[in-house]
């Protein structure tokens, strides 16, 4: 963490959009043309994802109005088919799927995108790694930003060709880092200068774990596939009607499945999404595949597994247990009627009854199983919605415990299958934030941020050396049974540990960006 008495804090972001044409990820969505030439012998497909790197924004939320892509000739195709609300805070470990648009082929010159910051929800993390609520968000001029278009130019390297059958892969980075400056005035208040930045880069590998959602489309068993309409973010999972396009997705034996608050895995997982109504609400997650092109799926959640039915639902951080009362940080709140709120703390109420899941494990949980660190999501109710201390009750609700991400230094590795850290984050928040009381067996037990012990289990850890640096993705241990306090799945050593790998069932090698 900087020092407190350092005002000016850099913020660190990345929207990467990445294009690309195929005939596996089907575009159903139509782009909008704009042209004095409106000629076109043949189209191609435009898949196109955000996301971003981490950095210290706790909420970035505004409106993106619109996208385009700009032919050589002029042509201007519009790819959004509707504004959509997004959170780019929510993706440091992701790309989401945002379109699937048909447009005319060619060569692209131009990518832009327009930004609405009149109704922004940004929150930003103080000296003490608290979130604290941008009000002044201004441009270079010092006037109050509403509408700002950002663009970049496709050349050289970077030029996109749009042909049927042909995939191509283009990253746009919205660089949060290069587009915004935040200065704590002399009251603690921050206040933040946008000038958008893009930067373009053809064929880009991301090690990012990629998501889509929307409605079921069809699901084909003989074949071990099905289809997702795109309703990307925080749209309402209702009609197939303006829709943001398909995706085809490849399911394997690997596959687990989520569907209605039951696990399945594999083909039994695939055969019961075949049996879910039409338009049922679908989230998968995994990672695109090219030569051939194919969005292959390691996790797929369905029905009322999906936020936006009949429950309020909770995303957050673990910082601190008492009893069966757990306490989030960072936490977004979907409520059942389709509104979303940040709010930086949330209490959630456990109870025997509730039903405990693990992401990409088919094992049986309970409550006890939670600790501090760890990061949840959570199907409940709200019993208070004040904002000042709001409280979902689980007790008829389920959790599922995600993949939680540990960032900090080497402290010792003395080739055992366990290293310890000094901690600086935890799922992005400083670990300052972290109440640990009651993690281990006894009270001398406890998690230390500074000694925090990790088990490797059978990744080969033996290359990484004190003070290295690294990032950590698994689970926390069960509360009240440390040590050891984490279980990795995977460890990178890298000068940005802000890019991981996909998380897998299986540990994974140690690797070297």
């Amino acid at each position: 963490m900087k020092p407190a008495n350092l005002l000016k804090r850099h913020l660190t972001g990345l929207v990467a959009l990445l294009f690309f044409t195929t005939l596996v990820l089907t575009g159903c969505g139509g782009g909008t043309t704009t042209s004095d030439d409106t000629t076109t012998t043949s189209s191609g497909v435009v898949n196109i994802s955000l996301t971003d790197a981490e950095g210290d924004f706790a909420s970035y939320t505004v409106d993106v109005l619109s996208m385009t892509l700009t032919r050589a000739n002029g042509t201007v195709v519009e790819t959004l088919p509707v504004q959509t609300r997004v959170d780019f805070a929510q993706y440091t470990d992701m790309t989401e799927f945002l379109t699937a648009a048909t447009v005319p082929a060619g060569v692209y010159v131009k990518g832009s995108l327009k930004l609405d910051f009149s109704n922004a929800d940004i929150w930003v993390e103080d000296a003490n790694g608290n979130a604290v609520k941008v009000n002044s968000i201004v441009d270079e001029a010092g006037n109050p930003v509403t509408i700002m278009d950002t663009s970049v130019k496709l050349e050289g390297r970077n030029r996109l060709l749009i042909a049927p059958g042909i995939p191509m892969h283009l990253s746009l980075d919205f660089d949060l880092k290069a587009s915004n400056t935040i200065v704590f005035n002399d009251t603690g208040e921050p206040e933040q200068t946008v000038k958008p930045v893009l930067i373009a880069e053809v064929e880009r590998n991301s090690n990012k774990i990629q998501r889509l959602r929307g409605p079921l489309k069809t699901v084909n068993v003989d074949d071990g596939s099905f289809s997702v309409y795109l309703r990307p973010f925080y749209h309402r999972i209702r009609h197939q009607d303006r829709h943001f396009g398909s995706v085809n997705v490849v399911t394997g034996d690997a596959t687990v499945y989520e569907i209605n608050g039951e696990s399945f895995q594999g083909a039994e997982g695939l055969q019961v999404l075949s049996e879910q109504t039409p338009l049922t609400a679908v989230i998968v997650r995994g990672s695109l595949k090219f030569r051939p092109a194919r969005f292959e799926a390691s996790e797929v959640y369905a029905g009322s597994s999906v936020p936006g039915g009949d429950m309020d639902v909770v995303r957050g951080s673990v910082v601190a247990r008492r009893g069966d009362s757990v306490t989030l940080r960072g936490a977004t709140l979907m409520r059942s009627n389709g509104a979303v709120v940040f709010n930086d703390t949330v209490t959630i109420q456990l109870a025997d009854s509730t039903i405990i899941k693990k992401q990409l494990s088919l094992g049986s949980f309970g409550k006890d199983d939670i600790s501090v660190g760890q990061r949840l999501v959570v199907f409940g109710t709200i019993i208070n919605d004040a904002i000042s201390d709001l409280v979902v009750d689980a007790s008829n609700g389920y959790v599922r415990m995600q993949m939680t991400r540990l960032g900090g230094t080497v402290v010792t590795n003395d080739d055992t299958p366990a290293f310890d850290l000094n901690l600086t984050s935890i799922n992005g928040r400083n670990v300052s934030l972290y109440d640990f009381a009651g993690t281990g067996v006894d009270t001398a037990s406890d998690a230390d941020p500074a000694n925090y012990e990790v088990a490797t289990s059978t990744l080969d850890v033996s290359a990484i050396g004190v003070d290295t640096r690294v990032a950590v993705r698994g689970f926390v241990s069960p509360f009240g049974q440390a040590p050891k306090d984490f279980e990795a799945l995977t460890v990178i050593r890298a000068a940005d540990a802000s890019i991981l790998p996909a998380p897998v069932p299986e540990p994974l090698p140690v690797e070297t960006l």
